[in-house]
């Protein structure tokens, strides 16, 4: 967002020298490169500046602000989750009432989970402990018992 705030200024700048709206797409290209305004956004803020205009920020957006996307709601889908983690979002949402998109934003960004399974990104202090406990159960068992790698079951992909 802050580079496309720097281009616009950039467009105004170019028009307050006089430059045309090519030539200022040409050194937006040439300074910016990839990540360059497209051709028809730096023309229509080429001429939105020719009409006088100062601020180099989008206009609001007209409607009415989310209302979906409360504490209670997160509070909700987190609890689903941490009893429930095979449920998809479609299931997640029907479940809180809430839109797709909206449980979705939430399980990736409020709670920093990934979508296959979601998994937190992090393990908890309570999943850390239940590892270590899991492995120093099983460094004693192998040690005490000789012959637990022979039960033990391995392979790969192609036997499946």
């Amino acid at each position: 967002m802050e580079e496309k705030v720097q281009q616009r200024v950039c467009i105004s700048f170019c028009f307050r020298l006089g430059k045309t709206g090519a030539e200022t797409y040409e050194m937006l290209q040439a300074a910016f490169r990839e990540s360059c305004l497209s051709r028809s956004k730096t023309f229509e803020w080429y001429s939105c500046f020719k009409n006088v205009r100062r601020s180099f920020e989008d206009d609001p957006y007209p409607g009415r602000p989310s209302t979906s996307h409360t504490e209670e709601t997160v509070a909700r889908v987190r609890e689903i989750i941490r009893i429930h983690r095979h449920l998809t979002v479609r299931d997640i949402a029907e479940d809180v009432g809430k839109a797709f998109s909206t449980c979705q934003k939430i399980l990736t960004e409020d709670m920093q989970m990934r979508r296959a399974k979601f998994l937190p990104r992090l393990l908890t202090a309570e999943q850390k402990d239940n590892r270590v406990s899991i492995c120093t159960d099983l460094c004693e068992r192998a040690q005490n018992d000789p012959n637990l790698m022979s039960v033990v079951i391995t392979g790969d992909e192609s036997w499946v």
